[in-house]
């Protein structure tokens, strides 16, 4: 019985590592059975019609590469089965097939006797059939995992058999176990800063829950710009919006750090368009997480490490993953993370001048200031964090269908240590913190996503029916702190309340190939999917939110005075600011592949997606297409229109917290307690909000690809991105805001806070909303490069390179609402948050690596170079500043004691980099001395150790 293609994104391991002969034997026992099949390939080099020949076979093949370079292939066209089909094409290179007692069907000389098993790289063609397909039992050796760079296979980007990369129409970048892994990283998003050009991940985005979750973007877009899928499935969002950050504010994405890493077999990330292929959010790509799948061995590893400067910031991952076979026809891998990080601060104690205690009677200095600790900020780094994930892959054949399923669960903890009230601050009751306190949030954060479905072929069809269900929680805890205006009565822990969001996906997708003879090969997909989101908030306890009555008394600082109601630093959520939404969303596409010659490859996706919301309904679609000029040149181009519907946290989140603001641009920084305002509240609504629209875009790319020379492969990617109704934040309505307002006689300040206390908001709390509030045109190119050098006497190398420059400028702005307009010297959207959006991240990044390995030797050495940004202040030009580039190297260095344990020792940023100084410490804070936005981070180097073991 022929073997079915795959449906829509199935799971493919070509690209994850390089496996023997004998270690396939399981996957390929069936070809020398297998029923004749239609083969038509022509003469051409040997990789390339390796790689047709298993398209049309739907067959996992297995040579050296040595075996494989600079041959000519021959013309196959008719019927055959399998094994003869292979023969033939390799009429006259001197090769064979030949089959193993286990069945295992492998690539030799003809004098190569049966049964030995190649020592050299692997060449693979893999179209993954309906069956699981095994894994290796164990990770080979170093020279086994250099795969040749020009025909790694990937399923992301394509429908139908599987492609290589340098053959896809659209830039895809591959990155295995391996190279998530190294340098130690504590997460799956930090792995992805250093290995996609394109991929901008600030170490701290803001304040708030953006130092919680994991925020990247693709392309100098937003995180939920990009959609990320696990093996081709929609993965479910965060709870945690990106609340009171600078960079990526309003951005509620997929936390891939909720991901065990040692559940990941590699990760596809295309770098295109592709909404109307996989769905709205995918306007700037896709990230692809394929889980292992092996029916058999393991792995553990654990690593440590800490920085250079203070010795701070020590983490501890560990890893585990098992596989086991089901009958003769299934699988299940198991796999369990943990990590846990600790704080890291790089403040300095502030001058023993500076007053942290009220001033005695007539003017004398408390005697404590000579004893306190003057390094009042402890929070001036890297946030606390511990977290335990957990994954499991299945898979089951039976009569002809394919059960599968998988799912993760992970739990963290984070830490959040926010500003330090001195003594002699008006919050600091003295009753409970004498010596002034840091108040602590703490999130403790469930995640968990469940999948399944059914693959089968009805006919000449393949057919995928799937569901899955993920969910976020997190439950928000106040520590360490003390709501004021309850006086010394008020409790030191609050139930600050909790964020929920869920997805359920139930989707069908159904291909299959016509063959159209001398006009080629024609794929047609189509399929439909139904998604439910919600996103609930619920309410904190009363303390933490309470308004009370308490006065300082006669006799202390500020006697007289009413206090800052709700918990310090985070008060808890509201009853108004508690609710539940959801909504529902239908879509339905079309996509159609031609493969018209062996040198043209055109496709073009429909789709069409409805929301029951404010959303509406809009139709969007790709054209792409590949032109072969030479059997080294390649040319690639692509048009596609997108649309992201605003998230449901964008529509109803609702909080309030304190961070520090230079409002009035002269360098001061003030402590606002800052409310998120629903867009359909009456506060928003005041101040000009509008219902919420979806985001637009138009998405066009044109590239080449280059394999010169053997095992060398260039891509060279323009791309050019419009997006009209940006989703952002509003310029923060602050009644701290001094400036004369247009009447030249109150503040602005004062009439905001007119407005908002006239909405019911207390005379404190500054505001601001979401808004569709720009559109944006972003302009750059993407160049990837790798070339593989085995040699046989000093190892072989790898060298790797990419360079990405990125800009964006802005094309319109929201005009501002009249009820700002009279307010004059005030905008909607301001300088800062336009920045946000445009210069304050690096506008370009070079990456240069090379790895090496000889004998059980492995040397892996890494540079990469962050290009400027600007920060600009909100109503100042004066205070802007510029960023220099930098340079941050890592180098990690292993051994292989035996075939099972391997261990790797290393640093990240050798050179121990920080970023450019940008003020000097604060007087009051020891700290802001540099910008947060930095991409590696403002702690300096680390240096770790590894230990991994395989069987």
């Amino acid at each position: 019985m022929r073997k079915t293609l795959p449906p829509l994104l199935r799971v493919s391991l070509a690209s994850a590592v390089s496996m023997t002969a004998l270690q396939f034997a399981a996957a390929s026992a069936q070809i020398a059975t297998s029923s004749p099949a239609a083969f038509e390939i022509e003469s051409q080099s040997l990789a390339k019609a390796l790689v047709k020949y298993s398209e049309q076979s739907h067959m996992v093949i297995v040579a050296p590469v040595e075996l494989v370079n600079g041959k000519t292939s021959a013309a196959v066209q008719g019927v055959f089965p399998p094994e003869q089909a292979l023969n033939n094409l390799l009429t006259g290179t001197g090769l064979t097939a030949q089959t193993h007692e286990s069945g295992a069907l492998t690539l030799k000389l003809a004098s190569v006797e049966e049964g030995r098993s190649p020592a050299r790289p692997l060449v693979m063609a893999q179209a993954a059939t309906t069956a699981p397909q095994p894994a290796p039992a164990r990770a080979s050796s170093p020279a086994e995992d250099s795969v040749s760079v020009q025909e790694t296979v990937i399923v992301t980007g394509v429908r139908g058999a599987p492609r290589s990369i340098i053959d896809s129409p659209t830039p895809i970048d591959v990155f295995s176990a391996d190279d998530i892994q190294q340098g130690s990283p504590t997460g799956v998003f930090e792995s992805l800063r250093y290995l996609v050009p394109s991929f901008n991940l600030p170490t701290r985005a803001g304040g708030g829950t953006a130092t919680v979750i994991a925020t990247g973007g693709l392309r100098g877009l937003n995180p939920d710009h990009t959609l990320v899928l696990v093996n081709g499935k929609r993965r479910h969002k965060t709870a945690l919006i990106n609340s009171v950050s600078s960079l990526y504010n309003g951005a509620a994405g997929v936390d891939l750090n909720m991901i065990p890493s040692s559940a990941i077999a590699r990760i596809e990330v295309l770098r295109d368009g592709a909404a109307a292929q996989y769905g709205s959010d995918a306007i700037a790509g896709v990230i692809n997480i394929i889980l292992k799948d092996s029916p058999e061995g393991g792995e553990a590893s654990v690593s440590f490490g800490e920085n250079f400067d203070r010795s701070d910031g020590e983490f501890l991952t560990g890893s585990l993953n098992q596989g086991y076979a089901i009958g003769e026809s299934g699988f299940a891998h198991f796999s369990y993370s943990y990590m846990d990080r600790n704080a890291s601060n790089r403040a300095v104690p502030i001058a023993d001048t500076v007053n942290l205690y009220p001033l005695l009677p007539g003017g004398v200095r408390d005697p404590r200031e000579a004893t306190i600790d003057r390094l009042v900020t402890k929070n001036y780094g890297a946030f606390p964090q511990t977290s335990h994930t957990f994954g499991v892959n299945l898979g089951y054949e039976v009569n002809g269908l394919e059960l599968y399923g998988f799912g993760t669960y992970g739990a963290r903890t984070s830490v959040l240590d926010w500003s330090y009230r001195a003594p002699n601050n008006i919050a600091s009751l003295p009753e409970l913190y004498p010596n002034g306190f840091s108040p602590r949030l703490t999130i403790y954060e469930d995640d968990f996503e469940i999948a399944g479905g059914v693959r089968g072929s009805y006919g000449e069809w393949n057919w995928d029916l799937s569901s899955n269900y993920g969910i976020d929680i997190t439950d928000w805890e106040n520590d360490n702190g003390l709501n004021a205006s309850l006086g010394p009565a008020s409790p030191t822990h609050f139930e600050v309340g909790r964020l929920i969001s869920s997805e359920w996906v139930n989707a069908f997708d159904a291909t299959r190939p016509y063959d159209l003879g001398s006009s080629g090969e024609l794929q047609v997909s189509f399929g439909f999917q139904h998604r439910l989101e919600k996103y609930e908030i619920e309410e904190g306890e009363e303390a933490s939110w309470a308004a009370g009555t308490y006065v300082r008394p006669v006799g202390q600082p500020f006697a007289g005075q009413l206090q800052t109601p709700g918990s310090q630093a985070t008060p808890g959520f509201r009853p108004d600011d508690a609710g539940s939404v959801e909504r529902n969303n239908l879509s339905v596409y079309g996509e159609l592949g031609w493969s018209a010659t062996d040198k043209l490859f055109l496709s073009g996706a429909l789709r069409f997606e409805s929301f029951d919301d404010d959303a509406g309904e809009e139709l969007i679609y790709k054209l792409n297409g590949r032109y072969e000029l030479t059997d080294w040149l390649a040319a690639r181009a692509s048009y596609n229109t997108g649309f992201r519907a605003p998230t449901l946290a964008q529509q109803a989140y609702s909080s309030t917290t304190s961070q520090f603001r230079d409002l009035n641009g002269d360098g001061e920084n003030e402590l606002l307690l800052l409310k998120n305002l629903p867009v359909n509240s009456a506060a928003a609504i005041a101040l000009g909000a509008s219902p919420l629209v979806p985001e637009t875009s138009t998405n066009i790319s044109f590239g080449v690809t280059l394999t010169p020379l053997n095992n060398l492969a260039i891509t060279i990617d323009a791309y050019r991105i419009d997006v009209d109704d940006r989703i952002a934040v509003t310029t923060t309505f602050s009644p701290l805001d001094t400036r004369l307002s247009a009447d030249g006689v109150t503040t602005i300040g004062r009439q905001i806070q007119n407005i908002l206390t006239a909405n019911g908001l207390p005379a404190e709390i500054s505001g601001q909303y979401y808004t569709n509030a720009i559109d944006t045109r972003t302009e750059g190119v993407d160049v990837v490069a790798t070339y593989m050098l085995p040699t046989d006497g000093f190892g072989d190398f790898a060298f790797k390179a990419g360079y990405n420059k990125n800009e964006t400028e802005i094309t319109g702005i929201v005009d501002n609402p009249a009820s700002l307009s009279v307010l004059g010297g005030i905008v909607i959207f301001d300088r800062s948050k336009q920045n946000a959006l445009t210069t304050a991240i690096p506008d370009s990044k070079i990456t240069l690596g090379l790895d090496w390995t000889l004998g059980g030797f492995s040397v892996n050495a890494r540079t990469t170079r962050f290009g400027t940004y600007t920060v600009q202040n909100a109503t100042n030009p004066a205070a802007d500043y510029d960023v220099d580039p930098a340079w941050i190297t890592d180098l990690e260095i292993g051994y292989a004691i035996s075939e099972a344990l391997s261990v790797f020792a290393g640093a990240n940023n050798v050179f121990n980099e920080y970023p450019q100084e940008i003020a000097a410490p604060g007087a009051t804070t020891g700290s802001n001395m540099y910008n947060t936005f930095a991409p590696f981070g403002f702690t300096g180097g680390s240096w770790f150790v590894r230990g991994v073991y395989k069987w």
